[in-house]
């Protein structure tokens, strides 16, 4: 069995970033700056959010965490669109009231949603990226395999199925009711499981020399778990994901890298465009 390490490709996309910043800040005053806006007490949440502010503790990337009431969160979004100091607006996921989620993180500005997740927005979602990243970071050959995506959620399942369907793959997309989902997948050379579904992918969907990607994330008992039941990975002829470090620590370079990417255009237009 091969792992799939995001956490090691995210230590040098990390290298690439603090020098980046290094030069935003020193040569040019520019800090990039994060909002990260939470609705409700979500001990899941609570975890993604301070591995977030870790990150980009780390880089000097600064961070604003807010935890409002749902139906304060609107006014907030307007507060931090106009502020010109920040340059980066996520709305952590899922709100108090998801059926309003689509409402709320509209309201973020295009050029400061790096969360990829408004209509216009000027960034590919994080999770989508992270996916992308890890596949090219380990040669992993997608051209003419069959890619079978389950999740169709705005944040993983549908943006990454939408990212690779532009580069004319052979993309199939299903869910957790998906009918003989077992017939899909089975024959999939490289699966991306993005359902929030604890165990759904079974040792019986795996063939000989797949990749595996788990993308899925669930709350069970406080801990985050993914979509692949713990008994594929004690298949010796695949390619995996690790349970800890594989998509995750990737998804929060690539947030952060959409944070960098906004600042560097206030730089831009301030006429700073020797950044490197």
């Amino acid at each position: 069995m091969k792992l799939l390490s995001g956490a090691e490709i995210a230590g040098f996309i990390m290298e690439r970033q603090a020098k980046q910043v290094r030069a935003l800040r020193q040569s040019w005053r520019v800090i990039p700056r994060l909002a990260i806006i939470q609705t409700h007490d979500d001990t899941v949440s609570d975890k993604y959010v301070a591995k977030k502010i870790e990150y980009a503790n780390d880089i000097l990337v600064d961070v604003d965490s807010y935890k409002v009431n749902q139906n304060e969160v609107e006014e907030l979004i307007d507060k931090l669109n106009k502020d010109n100091l920040i340059h980066g607006i996520i709305v952590q996921l899922p709100i108090e009231d998801p059926s309003q989620t689509d409402i709320i993180v509209s309201k973020i500005a295009p050029e400061k949603d790096v969360d990829g997740l408004t209509e216009n927005s000027q960034f590919l979602p994080a999770t989508a990226q992270a996916i992308d990243w890890l596949v090219a970071g380990y040669g992993v050959e997608l051209f003419g395999k069959k890619i079978v995506v389950i999740g169709k959620g705005k944040l993983v399942g549908g943006p990454i199925a939408a990212l690779w369907l532009k580069q004319n793959l052979n993309v199939l997309v299903a869910d957790s009711k998906t009918e003989n989902l077992e017939l899909v997948v089975h024959d999939a050379d490289v699966i991306v499981s993005a359902a929030g579904k604890p165990g759904l992918v079974t040792r019986k969907m795996v063939k000989p020399g797949s990749v595996v990607i788990d993308a899925g994330t669930a709350n069970s008992n406080g801990s985050i778990v993914g979509d692949v039941a713990d008994d594929v990975r004690e298949l010796d002829d695949i390619s995996i994901t690790p349970k800890i470090g594989g998509v995750g620590p990737l998804t929060i370079a690539a947030l952060i890298d959409n944070v960098i990417r906004a600042a560097r255009v206030v730089a831009d237009k301030e006429g700073q465009k020797d950044l490197g």
